[in-house]
């Protein structure tokens, strides 16, 4: 089956948290870090995350670079990328800035439940196409369905379900860490990956492909698909 090479990428704290759990969103990367996602962003023909994360976070997903975007246009493609969202019961704000922002359309995945109420939700939104995921969503589907749409290289920016759902289906090609400098130690706050059942255990681990510093920043690339 042809899918999206898959690339995860996520910031976290030493202790592996990816938030705390206050109101306000932490800070875990620093501009060179950000700026280095944003040229992974600008390599990528479209970008995942999950419905928490939009509800959470409501975050743009763009280009920021306007030498990037306009690179990507010169290459015959929208300056910004496809954007995706996963979700279980639909509960979206067609208003959130994933939906009002970008040139490249959005994609609602919508598990079987939800995909009725999700897509009268969306009705009259040019630029949002509502499809059935599965019940549960089924994300080998999913990349499938991006592949026959043209979708090569896919970033996944989490949350945690949504890395979790990845990495236990063993459809990761490339995981990219950022490592803060500092202790989350909240347990009510998400982590990386929620507790699963992973394609890469103890008796199975992933290459380290590279390992450098971004100042106190830890930057560490892997590769779930070879063995160490």
């Amino acid at each position: 089956m042809e899918r999206p090479y898959t690339i995860l990428s996520c910031a976290m704290s030493v202790d592996g948290y990816i938030d705390d759990a206050t109101p306000e969103r932490l800070r875990l990367s620093s501009e060179a870090d950000f700026d280095e996602v944003d040229e992974l962003r600008a390599g990528c023909d479209a970008i995942l995350v999950g419905a928490g994360t939009v509800r959470r976070d409501d975050p743009r997903l763009l280009v920021r670079s306007p030498e990037r975007r306009r690179r990507r246009e010169a290459g015959g493609r929208p300056g910004h990328l496809l954007k995706v969202v996963l979700t279980e019961n639909g509960d979206l704000d067609p208003e959130a800035r994933f939906f009002t922002t970008g040139d490249a359309g959005k994609i609602v995945y919508a598990n079987s439940a939800a995909h009725a109420s999700c897509t009268e939700r969306f009705r009259g939104a040019a630029d949002v196409a509502v499809i059935d995921a599965g019940a549960p969503a089924d994300p080998a589907a999913i990349l499938a369905d991006l592949a026959e749409r043209g979708v090569r290289r896919l970033l996944v920016e989490g949350g945690s379900r949504v890395h979790t759902l990845f990495l236990t289906s063993g459809l990761a090609d490339e995981i990219r860490l950022a490592v803060a400098p500092f202790f989350v130690g909240d347990g009510d706050a998400p982590r990386f990956v929620d507790p699963g059942a992973f394609a890469n255990g103890p008796h199975d681990p992933m290459r380290l492909a590279e390992a450098r510093t971004i100042g106190d920043i830890v930057v560490l690339r892997y590769l779930p698909g070879a063995p160490a």
